[in-house]
């Protein structure tokens, strides 16, 4: 186990004038605190926040990220307080202690939602300071290396929410070297058979091609001395798990892998990349299409090199890296390589190191963050982040010229959002390179976008399958939900309106607003919605504005016996005023039924559906309030309304709004008794497409050898349409039998 100088000597290596006061007091009240715990290994326990510091020192990290390092278990796992570390070391440590500290006692029902809430506590942390992200990001890697002493039954989980989300957080922030220790050392464990097998191949052919590398190493060499660029060249194999990543994602073979080695040239300057670049490609057959230029447009995590495939010297593919050495410290260190901290005033803990700017791959991470952290449930938060550290990017452009960076895989939807959320919700359209294109078109880098954005859209929900990128997805999903709760905010007025004209009362929305605390919801809107969705009763409203108000119920009659059916609709339509009826109320100037909620179909402004039989305009219909589900159609004939009989307060008068000028269709459902015969289905599909109906599903059994009978699922205009439709199944030589089912 190191000792406490040689953690301070480690530091002083490269920063001189080290806080050797806080590094030693960090030392001993970590070690004191752990006391006589123990790792799962068996060794003591203070030896895993020494090496996570010793990790960090490889960095060459400030004394205070140091300290933190040492401290970062303190709070979770001993008696140590915030308060206690804030008196001792200042509050900005304690801040970066509790920033790693996971949530306990989590009253979350699933694994996955109390994985997700540490992770998000973990990023708002990182948000606030990216020292947080290199200690975590340490203290993962250790935990790694030492996973084979975990309990099997917790190996499995550790190492794949390392593949999932701590490699590839590592790889956004542009700390390649430490993304590719974690995928290896998860890698062993989530698929140790395939482990195995690619690294017994790679030493294979490593040791097989090592002729062929130096013999590469000694041509690039000569060439760039020859033309006078000083440069290193170094030979370097692809990692077991970016081997066989890209194996299963291109269904290829190991022999079939053309760049499982590459070499990385690095240079002094800028200019030497492009000269490095020119010579190359003079020498040697570039491979088309294998050219990138990351110092003219770098990636997020910051990371800038020039990467070509050219055919080299024995006719094989060779994949080069060209870079300065300040391109290559970045690419392997990522945010820990910038000058991120600087000295500035002393503060109280003596770090006396302030955050002076940021680098692209933290900005991006702060803003992934305030867009992932808006109200999503655990489980998106944690499926949205894991989108969001998506690598491979494509880069495109805006019709002025801004660039986008997108994952490989996105849509002009993605774009929209990516430029703004307020142009992802208006989307209604894209052009691609000036031409117009679906939505769902797939980008490619370079291509110059225009989003066409109306007011009136809302996006659909069916976009949140099509986008790749979280802050899409989280987006829509929260649009569907405020277009979905605006619905049944609308579905509430109606019902309230309807309820207090009933009883000969005003209503109006601000009447909600004093009894808000007494409803027990937060809003107006609240309320609306939650009537709407069935969640809270009218008469429960009413009496909260009217407490004196008594409630009038008409008694429905007993529950019918077969003949007292009719009965029973009769009276319900009486009392529920169903419109055709002399009982319901007319506006005097509309002719239209007072109180009752206008249907427009299942493509209207309410939250509305059919019940199985389904119902269309020119039947009696009356409406059925299902909680959090809006409102059931049923034809005032369906046998199923006698379920309700009891509920009163469910039934919601409802009448036919059509508007002739867009006509559309409606779900009815018929029984047809066919004869047993090669062409009889083709004949009554072709009598539904004659009459313009259109079949949605169709059902068969067999009751008997010579006939069949079929439940099918229709849409039709209205009762003339469907009653043409079954009088013409009747005439046909093929049908037996056509009749409405209805319930």
């Amino acid at each position: 186990m190191m000792r406490q100088y040689e953690l301070v000597e480690r530091v002083q290596r490269y920063k001189p004038d080290v806080n050797e006061a806080l590094l030693n007091k960090a030392y001993v009240y970590a070690m004191q605190k752990h006391g006589h715990q123990r790792r799962a290994s068996g060794d003591p326990y203070f030896s895993h926040p020494l090496e996570v510091a010793a990790i960090l020192t490889e960095m060459h990290l400030d004394e205070a990220t140091i300290a933190v390092a040492l401290l970062h278990d303190t709070i979770e796992d001993t008696t140590a307080t915030r308060q206690e570390i804030d008196e001792l070391f200042g509050p900005d440590i304690g801040r970066l202690v509790e920033g790693l500290t996971k949530l306990k006692r989590l009253d979350l029902v699933s694994k996955k939602a109390e994985q997700a809430e540490n992770l998000r506590k973990l990023l708002l942390a990182i948000s606030e300071d990216v020292r947080v992200l290199l200690v975590k990001l340490a203290d993962r890697l250790h935990n790694m290396r030492t996973l084979q002493h975990v309990p099997e039954s917790k190996r499995l989980r550790i190492a794949e929410e390392t593949m999932e989300i701590y490699a590839p957080l590592a790889g956004r922030m542009g700390m390649q070297d430490m993304r590719e220790e974690l995928e290896e050392l998860a890698f062993r464990f989530v698929n140790p058979d395939a482990y195995r097998t690619v690294t017994e191949r790679l030493s294979g052919f490593v040791e097989k091609s090592r002729p062929v590398i130096e013999e590469i190493e000694k041509t690039l060499s000569a060439m760039f001395a020859e033309n006078g660029i000083k440069a290193s060249v170094k030979g370097r194999q692809k990692k077991p798990w970016s081997v066989f990543r890209k194996m299963e994602a291109k269904a290829l073979s190991f022999e079939q892998l053309s760049d499982i080695i590459g070499f990385r040239v690095v240079v002094e300057s800028v200019a030497d990349c492009y000269r490095a670049l020119g010579a190359i490609h003079t020498t040697w057959q570039m491979v088309p299409g294998r050219f990138k230029d990351y110092i003219s447009i770098p990636k997020q995590n910051d990371y800038r090199s020039i990467h070509t495939t050219i055919v080299g010297p024995s006719r094989q593919r060779v994949e080069l890296q060209i870079r300065t050495h300040e391109m290559d410290r970045v690419a392997e260190y990522g945010v820990a390589a910038h000058s991120i901290y600087k000295d500035g005033p002393k503060r109280p803990n003596g770090a006396g190191y302030t955050i002076s700017s940021e680098t692209n791959a933290y900005a991006w991470l702060r803003r992934t963050i305030e867009s992932l952290a808006e109200g999503d449930n655990p489980e998106d938060f944690l499926e949205n982040t894991k989108l969001e550290l998506f690598q491979d990017q494509v880069f495109c452009f805006t019709p002025k010229g801004m660039l986008i960076a997108l994952p490989r895989g996105a849509t002009p939807i993605d774009f929209a959002y990516a430029v703004h959320t307020d142009v992802g919700d208006t989307c209604v359209g894209a052009k691609v390179n000036k031409r117009v294109m679906p939505l769902m078109t797939e980008l490619q880098n370079g291509d110059e976008v225009e989003i066409i954005r109306s007011k009136a859209q809302v996006p659909p929900a069916a976009w949140e399958s099509v986008v790749v990128t979280g802050k899409a997805r989280s987006a829509i999903r929260r649009a569907t939900k405020m277009a979905i709760r605006k619905q049944y905010s609308g579905l509430g007025i109606r019902i309230l309106e309807r309820a207090f004209e009933r009883s000969d009362k005003a209503f109006t929305k601000e009447m909600l607003k004093p009894v808000l605390l007494r409803l027990a919801r937060k809003d107006i809107d609240d309320v609306l919605a939650a009537v709407g969705r069935g969640e809270l009763s009218s008469a429960d409203v009413m009496k909260a504005v009217y407490p004196g108000i008594k409630e009038e119920r008409v008694a429905l009659p007993p529950k019918p016996r077969e003949e007292g059916w009719s009965k029973l609709r009769n009276a319900a339509s009486m009392l529920f005023q169903i419109p055709g009826l002399s009982s319901a109320r007319k506006d005097k100037q509309s002719g239209k039924d007072i109180g009752a909620l206008p249907i427009r179909g299942v493509r209207g402004d309410l939250p509305v559906q059919f019940a199985p039989e389904g119902a269309v305009p020119g039947d009696r219909i009356v409406g059925i309030l299902q909680p959090g589900a809006g409102i059931t159609i049923y034809p005032i004939q369906s046998p199923s309304l006698m379920a309700f009989d009891d509920q009163p307060e469910r039934w919601i008068d409802v009448r036919w709004d059509i508007d002739e000028e867009k006509k559309e269709r409606f779900p009815a459902r018929i029984s047809v008794t066919a004869i047993n015969s090669p062409g009889s289905l083709a004949d009554i599909a072709q009598v539904v497409a004659a009459n313009d109906a259109n079949i949605h599903s169709l059902s068969m059994v067999r009751p008997a050898p010579d006939f069949t009978e079929m439940v099918i699922d229709l849409e039709v205009w209205d009762l003339k349409h469907l009653n043409r439709l079954i009088s013409q199944l009747k005439d046909n030589g093929a049908v037996s039998e056509a009749k409405r089912v209805n319930g």
